[in-house]
């Protein structure tokens, strides 16, 4: 039976049901299942999707392997991957059930076709079925039947009519499609193999698979004969080519962009069919004679991201996208295995402390990439970034410069260097300075992708809940296309331009210098001389995104109060308090935290609130959350990066007993260390190094040390040795975790408590389709200013 042409949709709910059970363990289970299929891009898992699937456990039938296998039905998951995948994880009942189940599923293979002909003529109505041995095959006509083979000749007008064909073993039936014969007077035929008014159609040539250098012409041909004759459509990767409708499609001058598989629709009035696959591979460029086979895939070391958002500036306009910009980004990156830092609203000294710990997380073979959306401005060809804290008349001098970042990042001998600029470029008429950065190597690997032209701004879309900047809402349609990064920015623009609303006004600009095929989906791959320092880089990010252990604290009263911890961002925290346990005398009471450190930023109108929303947190959904008959009261902690002692705050229970009409308080002291980036410090000075002859300062001016603020993380607390077992037994090989699911700041728990809250994970993102130009209003539009 060819089951790789079956959907996991193909199985009934009682298989599916039996299979869920085999998955629903934590040694060989639907985790690893879902480690398994990500070897194919379109079927890796987000971190929501992974905490949606294990929160099923809360519901009473609720499965998570259930959930993960109705999730890979939506996305056309055929039975043959499912059966790779359960092989490859070793599950050997499984794939036992699963085999014995699809040699017992019917498929037609073979559908009847609708014909014409004249009287006299002969009508065959085919139908094939694959399946269990014996199947039975019974034609109906509106309500009469036929025998299994429906052979209709000499061929008279009683025959006229709709046809459906009915194929069955025991109480399991599939029908075919309907299909109609029609009854004709005259006729003619274009066609040698279907004479007369007898329709057909049957491809005689197939498109033929190729290999083909760049700038050379691609040519695949398919023929077919049909009555009535045939009409052709091309299709490439299954998106349909509407400007090549003839039996040869002809590519003048190919490029990587046509890599892919080819197939051609045959069809006429009655009939259809589709060739056979032609795969195209683009080589380098003929003219250098190489012999080649196949184009080698780009293969990253590790891959690496710095997200920084800002949004708060002192002096300058307030905006609204960077925070929806920076999550979505996150979470988009994080599917193909990016280590993500997320930072908003930094200063100065923040935002240079953060490139210089970026810059320690890169090294030989790794994919770096830098994003920043937020006021910017470009003079004498250098672009820059603004802080929060730059004045109203800012230089050089109170920026950071992207070039001299890029020569940092080459020093580490990175394989890729990308840089998404969501800013405006246009020139800042208070700086005349002519900044020199430092000497940009020639190592084809660089990508610039500006959201605008040169001396152009940006834009975002303002919402009613969550803003987007113009830029991120096209290119979170495309990031996680399996392209070069080049034809897949190029992608970008072209959705952008056929936006009527940013035409004229904004228009993506990239510029590169990449000469091989590297795409942000290229898998990572270490070799012997380089896993140590993979093993480094793991131990440094996971050091930076440890959160509080969740905590229970219990109250004189007998109240038992928990403390939960989630990350927003890598500087933004959500605590959540939710009662546990309280005795029967006591009628109401709820736990809320006050006495935060001045360090951090707080909206004390914001503490303790009932939903998410109301604490300021337009990204994390409560929904998400189990136990929703369980209230909590959630607080948002932001600007981690500047908190220079532990975390201190007060836990305050506020409660009544049933005979009394007074409250009553009861106070805990709770300290949770330093949580996420907080231990790097950033708000500290790196160590300066002789200045540069600019008048400007720049990054040239630190000096990356090889400890640097991780090190001082851990001289400045007890705590190091703690966080960095943790990190290490958190990305050790038997960790049932996949590599993904390392990259990403998770919730800390009792476990010994059941119902506790799982993870919380920011989910919010502004629908695709929300993103066209029937939506788009100019007066939603607010432009980044740069001064």
């Amino acid at each position: 039976m060819e089951e790789g042409r079956m959907s996991i949709g193909a199985l009934s709910e009682d298989v599916l049901n039996k299979l869920s059970k085999m998955l629903d363990n934590s040694a060989c289970g639907w985790r690893q299942l879902a480690n398994a299929v990500s070897e194919q891009p379109k079927f890796r898992c987000s971190e929501r999707e992974l905490t949606r699937c294990s929160l099923q456990v809360l519901s009473i039938e609720g499965s998570p392997g259930r959930a993960l296998l109705a999730w890979l039905a939506d996305r056309s998951c055929s039975l043959d991957f499912l059966l790779h995948c359960l092989r490859k994880m070793d599950h050997k009942e499984a794939v036992q059930y699963l085999t014995t189940t699809v040699a017992e599923l019917i498929q037609i293979t073979v559908q009847p076709q609708s014909q014409q002909a004249t009287a006299g003529s002969r009508v065959v109505l085919t139908c094939r079925a694959s399946g269990p041995p014996g199947l039975c095959y019974q034609w109906f006509r509106e309500k009469k039947d036929f025998t299994p083979e429906l052979v209709l000749c000499p061929l008279a007008p009683i025959h006229q009519g709709h046809y459906i064909c009915r194929v069955n073993h025991g109480e399991n039936c599939i029908f075919s499609q309907w299909v109609h014969v029609r009854f004709v007077h005259s006729a003619g035929s274009s066609s040698s193999l279907f004479p007369g008014s007898v329709s057909g159609l049957l491809i005689t040539h197939q498109p033929q698979s190729q290999a083909v250098s760049e700038g050379d012409t691609l040519l695949l041909e398919c023929n077919a004969e049909a009555n009535p004759p045939a009409q052709y459509e091309w299709y490439h990767n299954m998106v349909p080519m509407k400007q090549h409708k003839t039996r040869s499609l002809k590519i003048p001058c190919v490029t990587t962009a046509h890599r892919g598989q080819f197939r051609c629709k045959v069809f006429n009035l009655y009939h259809e069919a589709w060739t056979d696959t032609a795969k195209v591979t683009i080589g380098p460029s003929s003219i250098t004679e190489a012999s080649w086979v196949e184009v080698d895939r780009g293969r990253a070391t590790d891959k690496v991201a710095l997200l920084i958002g800002n949004m708060n500036y002192r002096y300058h306009t307030q905006l609204s996208a960077p925070i929806a910009d920076v999550h979505e980004l996150t979470n988009l990156l994080r599917q193909m295995d990016f280590k993500v830092v997320s930072l908003l609203d930094l200063n100065w000294q923040e935002m240079h402390s953060a490139v210089t710990e970026f810059l320690l997380l890169l090294d030989k073979g790794v994919y770096g990439l830098l994003y920043f959306a937020g006021h910017g401005y470009e003079n004498y060809g250098n672009s820059f970034m603004v802080p929060i804290d730059a004045p109203f008349s800012y230089t050089s001098e109170h920026c950071l410069c992207v070039q001299n970042i890029l020569t940092r990042m080459q020093e580490k001998k990175t394989g890729l260097n990308v840089f998404l600029l969501d800013m405006c470029r246009k020139r800042n008429p208070h700086d005349d300075i002519i900044v020199q950065p430092g000497l940009i190597k020639v190592t084809a690997n660089i990508v610039f992708g500006y959201a605008t032209c040169v001396d152009a701004e940006a834009y975002e879309v303002k919402r009613e809940e969550v803003s987007n900047g113009i830029f991120i809402s096209f290119l979170k349609r495309r990031v996680c296309e399996d392209e070069k990064v080049t034809v897949m920015l190029d992608r970008v623009a072209e959705d952008m331009g056929r936006c009527a609303i940013t035409r004229g006004r904004q228009a993506l600009e990239l510029r590169s210098n990449l000469s091989e095929r590297r795409s942000l989906t290229d898998a990572i791959q270490t070799s012997d001389c380089c896993s140590e320092s993979y093993s480094a880089r793991n131990l440094q990010w996971a050091v930076a995104h440890v959160l509080p252990q969740s905590l229970c604290l219990q109250f004189e009263c007998g109240v038992k109060v928990q403390l939960g911890f989630a990350a927003e961002f890598s500087n933004v925290m959500v605590i959540y308090t939710r009662i546990l346990e309280k005795p029967k005398e006591i009628v109401s009471c709820c736990a809320q935290l006050t006495d935060f450190p001045e360090d951090v930023d707080i909206d004390l109108k914001k503490t303790n609130q009932e939903t998410l929303l109301e604490a300021g947190s337009l990204l994390l959904i409560k929904e998400n959350l189990p136990s929703p008959e369980v209230p909590s009261l959630y607080t948002r902690i932001r600007s981690l990066q500047r908190l220079k002692t532990e975390l201190t705050f007060t836990t305050c229970l506020h409660y009544t007993y049933s005979n009394m009409d007074e409250e009553v308080q009861e106070r805990q002291t709770v300290t949770v260390g330093k949580p996420l980036v907080s231990k790097l410090n950033l708000h500290e000075p790196r160590v300066p190094r002789a200045c540069s002859g600019s008048s400007s300062f720049s990054l040239d001016s630190f000096t990356v040390t090889e400890g640097s603020s991780f090190a001082s993380a851990g001289s400045t607390s007890s705590a190091w040795s703690y966080y960095a077992q943790t990190a290490r037994e958190s990305s050790s090989p038997d960790s049932p975790t996949t590599s993904r699911s390392a990259n990403i700041p998770e919730e800390t728990d009792s476990p010994e408590l059941f119902d506790a809250p799982k993870s919380l994970f920011a989910s919010k993102s502004l629908p695709h389709s929300q993103v066209n130009d029937t939506n788009y209003k100019f007066s939603d539009m607010y432009n980044f200013h740069s001064y």
